[in-house]
């Protein structure tokens, strides 16, 4: 890579380093995790700089880099593999959900809903893309997104309605 891209790249990494961290927290709930998805897509990202960075913004391949990171990491047979209970083996800092903006409560009923659904609202509402730019990132029509962010925010209303349900009976 020549010197002129190679700094281009690292200048880009440094500006959009955190925002996909943030972006990738709001996908997996897992910030150490979350480091891991960014480190990869930029990884990846680095691989093809030369050439995306000549074709104009580089934003949205980013994010749909990060986005294919997260999936692909889903379908890994260890993810399949774990048990999920319910139980946390451990407590989350308290400082965690307030580094992305959002409630821990929100961040748990997140975790609730399904991986393509949550995709759909973490880019649409959380990172604030239009529906064309999301449809770009998760390789579907906009017509898709649009259901599948609405099936999304039905399916994070009902998971936190249960988790409030569960607050209470407590």
């Amino acid at each position: 890579m020549r010197a002129g891209d190679e700094a281009g790249f690292r200048e880009f990494a440094r500006e959009r380093a955190l925002p996909l961290r943030r972006t990738a927290f709001l996908l997996c709930g897992d910030w150490h995790l979350a480091e891991d998805l960014v480190q990869v897509a930029l990884i990846k990202l680095y691989r093809v700089w030369p050439k995306v960075a000549r074709t104009g913004p580089v934003d949205n391949y980013a994010r749909q880099v990060l986005l294919r990171c997260w999936l692909d990491e889903r379908r890994r047979p260890w993810r399949r593999n774990e048990r999920r209970d319910g139980v946390v083996p451990e407590e989350p800092r308290p400082d965690d959900p307030a580094d992305a903006g959002i409630s821990g409560d929100l961040l748990r009923a997140l975790a609730g809903v399904p991986p393509k659904q949550r995709a759909a609202v973490v880019l649409r509402y959380c990172a604030d893309l239009p529906v064309a730019e999301v449809s770009k990132a998760l390789r579907c029509s906009e017509g898709t997104v649009r259901s599948q962010a609405a099936r999304g925010l039905e399916a994070l209303r009902a998971e936190l309605t249960r988790l409030e349900a569960a607050e209470r009976s407590v």
